[in-house]
């Protein structure tokens, strides 16, 4: 019988993505409501101070294997005081990959250096061999962005910045607690980022956090995201160390935001679980279809697994593959991006982001791109300045895995991959499933 590839297999969405969402219970109620009894949500004092942004710092080193730590309001403002702590001005390159989030460029940018555009491949970050093309003398860094809860190569990009004696700073915004052979992104480079946001495997709402093992880095952005100076074990400010003086930002995080994200810290292991169990399953049915690859790995075994990325052979199968699984419902409530084509995700492709295509600048003198010092510097944004990448964004397919989908959620999705597939590639001749249907009857979102 020949089924109708357009018929729906489900009549209500998907779970929605938000993998740190799903774990919320009374535990981080109680948490916030501690920290509000005590009438002390600033960090550095109060009527009775609860330290909380502190433990949370020292839980969060530990955890991702780091000396330091420094907790901040967004995974935006974290990028910034990195690279403001990194001592990125004009006359500055900072490579960055075609895949991201505008806000890789707004801190570039912001701080009066100049993006430049380097390739990805099928990790689905940096080329490496594209990266060491476009180094430069003018080249002060490397921003390797972890995209989609798995890392990049990022053991080839530490060593071709130690080669060319220019910075690695990992944003790990949208891949907390993911893994490398063991080791925790974030521990690559000199220092690193994260984000807390909504959509993360950890989340308060909104918050990020800045790591390194760098004595003289940490004291930088302690002083960056405070007032602009570094403070001692007793947080009193240090006004005579000089090498850390800054103008501060004011982007210290709060005590109950710090609160709940210890609460959060303590799940997330279980989050990700959650979803690699469904991610694996998903990925274990999908391995005999021989047209199709997926994102390459660089270890499987420390992807945290909240996407699967699904490489085509070309657009048009793409395209109509991605059409007929969105008619089957496998879509969350927020259907314009959980299952899309990724050329249409916004403003995370370079080409979608029209303040760096137009080369818009952060005052009316059109700051920094009429600098002086970056006259040498001079790039185009606009599509087809990564080939390579652009072919990549027209022939992948990026679908959410939230974290709480049940054996039935699962089951769509897998039926909904073959069926359109089916449609469009044509049958696979035979398939022997390993999945074991016994775990995750009932939904972990309760």
């Amino acid at each position: 019988m020949i089924r109708d590839p357009e018929k729906p297999i489900r009549t209500r969405p998907l779970p929605d993505e938000y993998p740190g969402v799903h774990s919320m219970d009374e535990d981080e109620v109680e948490a916030a409501v501690r920290v509000v009894r005590s009438k002390s949500l600033y960090r550095y004092y109060g009527v009775n101070p609860q330290h909380e942004v502190a433990a949370f710092e020292a839980e969060f080193a530990r955890f991702i294997g780091v000396r330091h730590a420094v907790a901040v309001t967004s995974g935006t403002s974290a990028l910034h005081t990195a690279l403001c702590a990194l001592q990125v001005g004009p006359g500055d390159e900072v490579i960055i990959p075609a895949y991201m989030w505008v806000s890789v460029v707004a801190a570039v940018v912001n701080l009066g250096a100049i993006p430049v555009l380097a390739e990805i491949d099928e990790t689905f970050g940096l080329d490496p061999a594209d990266v060491e093309r476009k180094i430069t003398s003018r080249t002060a860094g490397i921003i390797a962005v972890h995209m989609n809860g798995c890392a990049v190569n990022i053991p080839r990009l530490a060593a071709i910045s130690r080669r060319h004696s220019v910075f690695l700073l990992e944003d790990c915004a949208q891949c907390v607690g993911a893994t490398v052979a063991g080791r925790r992104a974030g521990t690559f480079g000199d220092v690193a980022i994260f984000s807390f946001q909504l959509n993360k495997n950890m989340t308060v709402g909104e918050a990020g956090a800045v790591v390194t093992n760098d004595e003289l880095l940490y004291r930088r952005v302690v002083a960056i995201q405070d007032s602009g100076y570094s403070r001692s074990d007793t947080d009193e400010l240090q006004m005579d160390d000089a090498a850390s003086y800054s103008w501060g930002r004011g982007v210290r995080m709060d005590e109950l935001r710090a609160a709940v994200l210890r609460v959060q810290l303590r799940k997330v292991e279980t989050t990700i679980e959650r979803m690699r169990h469904s991610k694996n399953r998903i990925l274990e049915s999908l391995y005999p279809r021989e047209q199709i690859t997926f994102r390459r790995r660089i270890d499987p075994a420390g992807d945290t697994s909240c996407f699967l990325l699904t490489i085509f052979p070309h657009r048009d199968t793409a395209r109509e593959i991605n059409r007929l699984m969105r008619l089957h419902g496998i879509t969350t409530k927020s259907p314009d991006t959980s299952n899309i084509l990724l050329a249409n995700y916004g403003m995370h492709i370079y080409y979608n982001i029209p303040s760096l295509v137009q080369k818009v600048g952060t005052g009316k003198h059109g700051f920094p791109w009429t600098l002086a010092e970056n006259q040498h510097s001079v790039y185009s944004y606009e599509r087809g300045a990564c080939p390579a990448s652009d072919d990549l964004f027209e022939r992948t397919q990026l679908l959410v895995i939230p974290s709480c989908l049940t054996a039935q959620d699962e089951e769509d999705i897998i039926e909904s991959f073959h069926r359109a597939m089916d449609a469009v590639l044509g049958p696979v001749t035979s398939m022997t499933s390993r999945l074991d249907q016994r775990e995750y009857l009932t939904s972990p979102c309760g």
